[in-house]
């Protein structure tokens, strides 16, 4: 059984090699008493700049527990805690023909999930392999030449490929951990199960991503590729299959859908068959990008010494008087901005970094809280047409190609500044006003929340800063409405999943949602497998 040291806190000239050797004296041991040592927990504390400090929580045995175990009343923050439950899969068969639609994180995880109780599902999805993928849109972003299936929206692990992978979740759903130990076993870097923010970067996530594609595919999934969910047959209310690419019909009984928050021709397909589906609230704003050497400064009081992480920020604002916030989000740290655009004719930015968060920028979005009473409409896909509607003034505003409209941060603000910094969004990006390239009353709150984010980041403003337009697909403009069982509350046989259903906001919660999916099918469809 192993103890607990919780809060144990060092400086980073420390070094996180010499952890046990620095435990040992404040609770009475000597190193070599130490077995199976391993952090459960980092943090960083900065509140105290430039006396920044690691915080960590450790678990560990020893071949003497009786002695602490005597003393643990007298030792601060030493615990001792029982080994966790395994969770254990009754192997399960069924005849039940599942199809999960979108290899995001949501469908990749409902399958992670059913291949664990031994069963499996067809998965289709509309964009390519990440490998294809990742040409394609190298190419969008060197030419702007933009493919609608394959993109930085659109292909083998969803939106969250082309990111920061950030696998932080507000949420203490027992479930998370379980998430974490699978992205670990197929990839992602043995820290993420400790990190108090872990992220994977989207270089690492690609082979992620492949690694769980083979693993589906020996254990009997069907994994196709440029398939495109255009219709749903139902008899009596309930799926009785899918139509793909406009031609080919599949048989199906359980139709997880698990699209994200991009695919408006599904919605579209939704709303046309009268599967009930609501409006939503979400955000719209701009990216800013400074660089990563002044948020460290600014952030850590100092230059950041080597064995801390580059630096974040987030910053909220709330305007009482008109209801309006303005907030970061999903900010990347030693990355860069890129086109997200999976539409002609539209501009979308979006952050992305890799493993190491090595480039010279930080970037994130401030957005404003959008309602459904600025969309303009009551049909459910009016935040659709909202979202679109200023995608296209800013793919104008940026002359075509889909170079993006930026400006410098204090000419925003209407202080003295200068042309936009060097930028590192491609295909590029055009000097202009960024007034018209959304709502007036998302401009103005940015205005107030940006100089009162200055408060709160000394630095925040400064001619080094450029934004870049626009931030529009923060999350799903509608919910496809579904019961306590995830199951549509209009059609039966249909689980609408993750972020473009509008219940979850980012890959941990996706993923999340869809084990949770996959153990209720397991449950409905699986029958126990007895040898006989």
């Amino acid at each position: 059984m192993p103890f607990i040291y919780r809060n144990f806190s060092i400086s980073p000239h420390d070094g996180e090699e010499n952890l046990p050797s620095l435990l040992a004296p404040l609770i009475g041991l000597a190193v070599a008493d130490f077995s199976d040592f391993r952090i459960v927990r980092k943090g960083v504390d900065a509140r105290r700049k430039p006396r920044v400090k690691l915080i960590y929580t450790v678990s560990f045995t020893t071949l003497a527990p009786a002695i602490l175990l005597a003393r643990l009343a007298q030792i601060p923050n030493l615990e001792w805690q029982a080994e966790p439950e395994t969770t254990l899969f009754t192997p399960l068969r069924s005849h039940q023909r599942v199809v999960i639609v979108g290899s995001g994180p949501a469908g990749l995880f409902t399958a992670l999930r059913l291949a664990h109780y031994g069963l499996s599902a067809t998965i289709i999805e509309r964009g390519q392999p990440v490998e294809q993928r990742a040409l394609d849109v190298q190419q969008f972003w060197r030419n702007g030449l933009l493919d609608p299936e394959s993109n930085v929206q659109f292909g083998e692990g969803g939106a969250g490929t082309f990111s920061d992978g950030k696998l932080t979740c507000r949420s203490k759903d027992p479930l998370v951990p379980w998430v974490l130990e699978q992205l670990a076993a197929f990839g992602a870097p043995p820290e993420v199960r400790y990190l108090a923010k872990p992220h994977i970067g989207t270089d690492r996530l690609r082979l992620v991503v492949r690694a769980i594609r083979q693993h589906l595919q020996e254990r009997g999934f069907t994994i196709r590729f440029g398939c495109r969910l255009t219709d749903i047959a139902a008899l009596n209310g309930t799926v009785t299959s899918i139509t793909v690419n406009g031609q080919e019909e599949l048989p199906c009984d359980r139709l997880v859908l698990a699209t994200g928050h991009s695919a408006r021709d599904t919605y579209e397909l939704l709303d046309r068959r009268d599967v009930p589906l609501e409006r939503k609230p979400f955000a719209m704003g701009l990216r800013v990008e400074h660089p990563q050497e002044l948020i460290d400064r600014i952030q850590y009081g100092s230059a950041r010494h080597p064995n801390l992480p580059v630096a974040d920020y987030a910053v909220t604002y709330n305007n009482t008087a008109t209801g309006r916030s303005a907030y970061s989000f999903c900010m990347c740290p030693g990355g860069v901005v890129i086109a997200g655009a999976s539409e002609a004719g539209g501009v979308v930015t979006n952050g992305m970094s890799g493993q190491k968060r090595n480039s010279a920028f930080a970037n994130s979005a401030l957005v404003v809280n959008v309602t459904t009473a600025d969309f303009g409409g009551d049909d459910p896909l009016a935040g659709v047409r909202f979202q679109r509607h200023w995608e296209h003034q800013a793919f104008l505003a940026g002359g075509g190609g889909y170079h993006a409209p930026a400006q410098n941060l204090m000419t925003f603000l209407r202080l003295p500044g200068n042309v936009p910094a060097s930028s590192s969004y491609r295909p590029g990006i055009v000097d202009t006003e960024l007034d018209p390239v959304l709502p007036p009353f998302i401009i103005s709150t940015l205005r107030e929340g940006i100089n009162d984010f200055n408060k709160r980041v000394r630095g925040f403003v400064t001619a080094e800063a450029t934004l870049i337009g626009i931030e529009s697909r923060t999350s799903a403009p509608l919910r496809v409405l579904r019961d306590a069982r995830y199951e549509s509350i209009g059609v039966r046989g249909l689980y609408p999943a993750g972020e473009g259903a509008g219940y979850a906001g980012g890959i941990m919660s996706s993923a999340v949602d869809g084990v949770r999916i996959a153990d209720t099918l397991a449950a409905q469809v699986g029958v126990e497998h007895t040898t006989p």
